[in-house]
């Protein structure tokens, strides 16, 4: 079963599952993806703002929910 990118990135993102979130970002052909999970990891890693941590954070999620949104789901047939 092949589990979608965006699945993965929601995934590792509430679970804190920083290294995988890494992974991902590197291996994922969605380039604003792969952008958001930098900007969040950068800013995570490096930034002593708090606020600039939650909102790289919450855009991230947004991206996320937005994608998954107007992705089609596989219809598994019987």
């Amino acid at each position: 079963m092949d589990i979608p990118d965006y699945d993965k990135a929601l995934y590792y993102t509430l679970w804190g599952q920083w290294d995988d979130l890494l992974v991902l970002m590197v291996r994922t052909n969605d380039d604003l993806l792969s952008k958001k999970i930098q900007q969040f990891l950068h800013a995570y890693h490096y930034s002593i703002d708090e606020q600039k941590i939650l909102s790289s954070h919450d855009n991230l999620l947004y991206y996320i929910d937005h994608a998954m949104k107007h992705t089609p789901t596989a219809i598994m047939e019987v």
